[in-house]
């Protein structure tokens, strides 16, 4: 069938990773008609990591992007219980905790703040999550004691998910919604004709709009639609070690590595971030780093064996917050990229924005000023080498 005889979709997404997916299932259940084209294949760039920790910002300096992630994190539990019912599949989702370890005087009465700020900002008797400072030697069946030598802090808003079966399972609902076609690289966008263009010899597909949600391939294409470069890549490394036993443990974030175990027996490592790399493989080196690291502080992974490990490049806009929405000089083009290590908090939460903002609908939580394109081009761009 001709191109110009072929229904063009209402939104077109270039992207499968948790941005792009979480974007097609939001507006499929708005009844639009969506295609999702994925360059590589479903969580081939960052989204399809290990680690899976779906942590809250710390209840201390509240602003917009805090309270957007904390209301977020507040959704996300039903929302993937109305995920998995409609799919039959499950996310490894659970709340889980965090502990924190407290290694310096210092840090205990600055985390006493933050336990006592995080009365009114996580409003516990609402929402029965609570920040509690503990003393030295709790949850040292976890935690190893000489870790934490001023006490630690316990919170009950984490939670954890499996990156790669959240993704699986978003894809099974825009399979069976919408279109979901892998190894279509997206190259450029026809807004007069709405003709996505696609690399190689395949033939282009028509639609209405279209959203940039590639990870970090996306800033090339934004650069390409604006003149603008607004983001980077920074590579992240985790591995997953057997963790039998480990299930129902909270996460533990110390020495700047999380340590999540999973439901299936595994217990994630990561994860690493370098702003200069040279591939996107896993180096050896730095795998066992990550290893010596978390068993310092958390013995029982001791001698368990390495599963599997990753590495990806993540997308960091130079404003550090994520870009959503409309891009600059286009009426058809918008932009859903550089959530960096929060992506799968708030993936939900920023399909409902965008696509309120393309339907004219009011989202369920307003986006913050600073997710906007109005914060990161023009005037307040901020280059990657400042």
């Amino acid at each position: 069938m001709a191109l110009s005889t072929v229904q063009p979709f209402d939104l077109a997404i270039a992207g499968a990773g948790v941005f792009g997916l979480s974007i097609a299932h939001c507006a499929l259940k708005k009844g639009l008609r969506v295609v999702v084209l994925e360059a590589n294949y479903v969580g081939a760039g960052a989204s399809g990591g290990l680690l899976g920790a779906l942590m809250p910002h710390m209840p201390a300096r509240w602003n917009p992007k805090k309270e957007f992630q904390f209301q977020a994190l507040l959704k996300l539990e039903d929302h993937i219980e109305q995920l998995e019912f409609e799919t039959g599949l499950s996310c490894g989702y659970r709340r889980c905790g965090r502990i924190l370890p407290l290694t310096t005087q210092d840090k205990l009465e600055h985390h006493l703040e933050r336990a006592e700020e995080s009365k009114q900002r996580w409003h516990p008797k609402q929402t029965g999550f609570s920040y509690l400072v503990e003393p030295a030697g709790s949850r040292s069946d976890w935690l190893n004691a000489t870790a934490a030598p001023f006490g630690i802090v316990y919170e009950t808003l984490a939670a954890r998910a499996s990156p790669r079966s959240y993704l699986q399972v978003l894809a099974a609902f825009v399979s069976t919604r919408g279109t979901l076609i892998e190894g279509a690289e997206v190259t450029g966008f026809e807004e007069a004709s709405g003709t996505v263009l696609l690399a190689g010899n395949r033939e282009p597909v028509r639609a209405n709009r279209l959203v940039l949600s590639g990870g970090f391939a996306a800033f090339d294409l934004i650069e390409q639609f604006t003149g603008e470069r607004i983001g980077r890549g920074e590579k992240g490394q985790a591995l997953i070690l057997e963790g039998k036993g480990l299930e129902n443990r909270p996460a533990i974030y110390c020495d700047g590595l999380y340590v999540v175990p999973h439901a299936n027996g595994t217990v994630a490592i990561g994860s690493t971030s370098e702003r200069e790399f040279s591939d996107a493989t896993p180096s050896p080196g730095r795998s066992r780093e990550l290893i010596d690291r978390a068993t310092a502080f958390c013995p029982q992974l001791a001698g368990r064996e390495v599963v599997t490990d990753w590495a990806g490049i993540r997308p960091r806009c130079n404003k550090r917050d994520p870009l959503i929405g409309q891009l600059p000089g286009h009426d058809a083009v918008y932009a859903a990229t550089g959530g960096f290590k929060i992506s799968f908090g708030i993936a939900h939460q920023i399909a409902d924005c965008l696509v309120a903002e393309m339907t004219g609908d009011a989202p369920t939580y307003e986006l913050p000023a600073t997710f906007k394109p109005d914060h990161h081009f023009g005037i307040n761009r901020l280059d990657a080498d400042i």
